[in-house]
């Protein structure tokens, strides 16, 4: 009977996060598209090193107000809050977030707008180096950091939606957000390609104003959905407290306290490996930040879809003081995350270069730069699964109501990674802080899971390793097998099918579909691998996957037949 519960909530979860993970897919693809847009247009050189110091300074402080500590905490509070109190005082808490946070994001936007020199001379001070790079990064700093209170309240937006089962949407969002920094970004470089040089504009300054443009859609998009799901302005009532004191709120903004002192210390990280990535010459940043968005793709497709899915399961557990469910609920999360997980570590790991060439290398990036961005990439690989790991582990410490042990991990695995990079970054160069990160991701995961196994048997409840271990194992197995293979076989294709043979037949506009046989050759090579492997040896949580996206493929088939 307890099989089947489990079994019943593995699947619960796998369903919410596919639902999720398709929305993602979309948004990864534009990501990739997006991405591809910039290698082609600016290839890897001062441009683009300029552009992702000047995102990156707005995007780490969403990732520390928002989508971090932020989202973690208002799930919880806001299905307690819905639990104890009822709905009307579920969407009263929702509204003083959103309101909250979004006025004190904007105030520090204008701060940072204000600051900007001083931002990018912490983060890039190299770039004063190279004349007009520091100043263009200045610029391109000031047009997105609007884009920080837009994302910051898209992600509370997906939070609640999440909260009352709503996932496919707000993932979504992120696909138009990709969408319109496309459309909007190519737009106004091929404007400024035409009149900058007069107005003293970059081409590249454009692509700043489609992340503007992105962050604008990705808030309003969720929106409509937001309103039918109950949402709507609820004035205060004579027995509601004074918004500044409501027990939700405060106990929310607590909740955040630690998790966002946790968050700066990642911020320490990220800031050292910025500056020490600087110090390697042009393109280094822009080769680790292609080859960290690859590594991401996964990781949102499943590993975020997961997290997502389980934070609101385990938060409803919690409430209802039902630790076995925790236990089964996350027991299942981590199998799914090294089921999907490990192969694609080993895909990108063993397969890198051809998948790298086939995405970017056109235009201004060049096969050196692929050689560069495939060696980062591989290095990043070795920590994919504990990257997705920590997203699931860290949603579940906030959801127990326990915000201390994801800052204790958090600042140790940050030390750990400092360490690690300093002393790596001498023999290994660019690629040793992508080592270094992956590493410390693997300690991180680890120290969390022996937390939360702490936490559960204080709560007279149990997290057994067996099953966990059992399964990493195993997918590890799978991987290694599948990433072999596939090498093999990459080889091999490049013995037999050249993309000579193609651009001899049919000139240069060949070379990605040459590419791109050989990548999806390879890529159907590997899913029969590790579908294989997993009928012969019964690894139960990966043919339960494939099973269930098998199913849902064949009723879109049948949809579409009838």
């Amino acid at each position: 009977m307890m099989k089947e519960v489990s079994d019943t909530r593995g699947h619960s979860i796998l369903r919410a996060a596919s639902f999720m993970g398709v929305a993602t897919l979309m948004s990864r693809v534009l990501g990739l598209i997006r991405e591809q847009v910039f290698a082609i247009m600016f290839g890897a050189g001062n441009f683009m090193d300029a552009f992702n110091v000047a995102f990156r300074i707005p995007n780490l402080l969403r990732d520390l107000f928002a989508e971090g500590a932020m989202s973690a905490s208002l799930v919880p509070t806001f299905t307690r809050a819905c639990a104890e109190e009822g709905e009307r005082r579920g969407w009263r808490v929702a509204g003083l977030v959103f309101r909250v946070l979004f006025l004190s994001v904007s105030l520090l936007a204008v701060i940072g707008i204000f600051f900007a020199p001083e931002l990018v001379s912490l983060y890039a001070s190299a770039f004063k180096q190279i004349p007009g790079k520091f100043e263009l990064t200045v610029r391109m700093t000031r047009i997105i950091f609007p884009f920080f209170p837009l994302v910051a309240l898209a992600a509370a937006f997906m939070g609640i939606l999440n909260a009352r089962g709503k996932f496919f949407m707000p993932a979504f969002s992120s696909a138009l957000f990709n969408m319109a920094s496309i459309i909007v970004g190519v737009g106004c470089a091929k404007l400024f390609y035409t009149y900058g040089q007069s107005w003293g504009i970059q081409p590249i300054e454009g692509m700043a104003y489609g992340v503007l443009a992105g962050g604008l859609v990705q808030a309003l998009s969720q929106l409509p959905l937001l309103y039918r799901t109950g949402y709507h302005w609820e004035p205060a009532r004579p027995e509601d407290p004074v918004w500044h004191r409501d027990p939700h709120l405060r106990k929310m903004l607590l909740m955040m306290v630690p998790g966002t002192i946790g968050l700066a210390a990642t911020q320490i990280n990220i800031l050292v490996n910025t500056v020490l990535a600087t110090s390697q010459g042009t393109g280094a940043v822009s080769w680790l930040n292609y080859s960290f968005r690859l590594m991401q793709f996964p990781i949102g497709i499943f590993g975020v879809s997961l997290a997502a899915a389980t934070l609101p399961k385990v938060s409803q557990l919690w409430v209802h003081k039902d630790v076995n469910g925790i236990r089964d609920t996350l027991t299942q999360s981590l199998k799914h995350v090294f089921a999907i997980n490990l192969p694609a570590s080993a895909g990108l790991a063993f397969l890198g270069y051809p998948i790298i060439e086939l995405i970017f290398q056109y235009g201004r990036f060049y096969p050196e730069d692929t050689r560069a961005t495939a060696m980062a990439l591989a290095m990043y690989s070795v920590g994919l699964a504990a990257y997705s790991s920590v997203k699931v582990l860290v949603p579940a410490c906030y959801a127990v109501g326990n915000t201390r042990v994801p800052v204790v991990s958090s600042a140790l695995s940050v030390g750990l990674t400092i360490c690690l990079n300093l002393v790596m970054i001498g023999p290994f160069g660019f690629w040793g802080l992508a080592l270094g990160t992956s590493i410390a991701a693997l300690f991180n995961a680890t120290y969390l899971l022996f937390a939360l196994r702490k936490i559960l048997h204080a709560a007279e409840g149990n997290l057994p390793f067996q099953p966990i271990i059992k399964a990493f194992g195993q997918q590890l197995l799978l991987a290694m097998a599948m990433g072999i293979g596939c090498w093999f076989s990459y080889n091999a294709l490049n013995t037999l099918l050249p993309d000579r043979i193609l651009v001899d037949a049919f000139g240069r506009h060949a070379i990605p579909f040459s590419r791109g046989l050989k990548v999806t050759l390879l890529v159907i090579e590997g899913i029969i691998i590790v579908a294989l492997l997993a009928r012969i040896f019964r690894v139960r949580d990966t043919t339960d996957a494939i099973e269930l996206f098998s199913r849902k493929f064949k009723k879109k088939l049948s949809r579409g037949q009838t």
